[in-house]
């Protein structure tokens, strides 16, 4: 029978080794897996690379990942905002390399990995520092960048609803990263506020399926004490 729920966070990203490459999802705060990102933070793997649309918010999540000095290099495409005081500070003491990639190209560098596509030719980054070392084609009269995939060894995730294959929903715009990345990695941790019964999920409705996904992990959702919900995704 297969049944791909783990009991905990912590043993859901227990064999993360030291080196590894992981994705997580989310966007800004919105559908990021901070309860898997603190079991990382536990768990100990050092000189990571992540891959995020961001370099963490405030002292929490991926955030607190960094200032744990977990991190040796980081793929996002929006690396600085108002919180990202943990990020500033270990880029600007050389504790952190960042590869920096247009939000587009990160989505689409992403998809390609898990599509199985040897890479791309996009015109975002021409003529830019960011083009610097890569292949340049000139393609309907329009030059464009050659962009590889990113592949990692796992990916964690936040969705909304799931079932023991791994089958999984999301909640509005919490999705974001999630899909792509469960596609690219070689092993999909995703989080979920309910596990329910094969064929309960109308299977139209279902945005990632289980053959992406290897490990679910229910989690309660975090209430506040005025009764909503503490995540925006």
């Amino acid at each position: 029978m297969i049944d791909k729920t783990v009991a905990s966070c912590e043993a859901a990203v227990a064999d993360v080794p030291d080196g590894a490459t992981v994705m997580i999802g989310g966007f800004g705060t919105a559908g990021l897996p901070n309860e898997l990102t603190e079991a990382l933070i536990g768990q100990g793997a050092k000189e990571l690379v992540i891959v995020n649309n961001n370099a963490g918010n405030g002292d929490a999540g991926l955030a607190a990942l960094i200032a744990a000095g977990r991190v040796r290099k980081i793929i996002c495409s929006f690396p600085r905002q108002a919180d990202s005081h943990h990020f500033d500070r270990a880029y600007r003491t050389g504790k952190i390399e960042l590869e920096l990639v247009p939000q587009g190209n990160l989505a689409e560098r992403i998809r390609a990995a898990g599509a199985g596509i040897g890479g791309f030719f996009t015109p975002t980054g021409y003529g830019t520092e960011l083009a610097t070392g890569k292949e340049t084609r000139e393609i309907d009269g329009r030059m464009k960048v050659f962009e590889t995939p990113i592949h990692a060894d796992y990916a964690i995730i936040k969705a909304e609803r799931g079932d023991r294959w791994g089958n999984l929903t999301y909640r509005m715009t919490a999705r974001k990263f999630g899909p792509v990345m469960a596609m690219a990695a070689r092993t999909t941790v995703a989080t979920v506020h309910e596990v329910v019964p094969l064929g309960e999920l109308d299977p139209e409705s279902i945005v990632t399926p289980g053959i992406f996904v290897q490990r679910v992990v229910p989690i309660e959702r975090a209430a506040t004490l005025g009764g909503g919900f503490r995540q925006a995704g």
